[in-house]
Formats: structure tokens, sequence, C-alpha cells
């Protein structure tokens, strides 16, 4: 079985940075695709970034809404993935949760949460002055 927690989450005043890390513990998987999602109270779960492999690589891929802004990370040694966000707007508002698949997901899969075989328990993300 797999446990994903998520911590690093905070109250954050617009433009400043925060870094979210997921720790995951139990069976771990070298190839996992390996995600950041957040969520809004009565909205919609909305992808944020992924790490993924294919073809021996890695791959990298991000919202729209934070490119250029946030990065994503991944320490095998650790079993973790982090997520730096910077310029942090109020619009970052959320609850963002780790999200782990075992498999390899193709680029056209990573973007649903549906997915994703395994999730963490969420962090709450507030930028605000």
């Amino acid at each position: 079985q797999v446990q994903l927690v998520e911590s690093g989450g905070g109250l954050v005043q617009p433009g400043g940075s925060l870094r979210l890390s997921c720790a995951a513990s139990g069976r771990t998987f070298s190839s996992a695709t390996m995600g950041w999602f957040r969520q809004v109270p009565g909205t919609e779960r909305e992808f944020v970034a992924v790490i993924r492999w294919s073809g021996g690589n890695t791959n990298y891929h991000y919202a729209d809404s934070v490119k250029g802004r946030f990065t994503i990370s991944r320490d095998n040694a650790k079993n973790a993935v982090y997520l730096q966000m910077n310029s942090l707007k109020p619009e970052d508002t959320a609850v963002y949760y780790c999200a782990l698949e075992p498999s390899r997901l193709i680029l056209s899969r990573v973007w649903d949460g549906g997915n994703y075989d395994h999730w963490g328990q969420g962090t709450q993300v507030t930028v605000s002055s």
C-alpha cells in the first residue's frame, strides 16, 4: 500500500513563495507518474504539474496558469516529490494534493486525476494580504 503525505502549505502574501513536499511510503515505483493537483471547495479538482517518464527521459508538464511560476521536482532517494511555488497569486489559493500513479501515464492521461491510484490528504495554501 502506498501512502502519500503532503506538507509545506500555509498562508503567504501575494508575490511570495512556498515549497510543498510529498513523502511517499510503502510500495513505491521508480517509474511512477507523480503529480500535483489543487481544488477550491465547490469547484472541480485542477491539474497543476506532473513528472512522467517517457522513452528514458524525465518530462515535466504544467498547467498554463502556473507555467513559469511553479516547478515540480523529485528526489528518488527520499521517495519524495516537491512543488516550488513562486510569485504566488490569490487565485492560487486551494488545497493542494499529491498524486501517484504506479504506471507510466501517456501525456494525454496526466491531466485527469481519475488516472491516479494514490492520493495524499492535501495541504492548504492561502495567498492573501
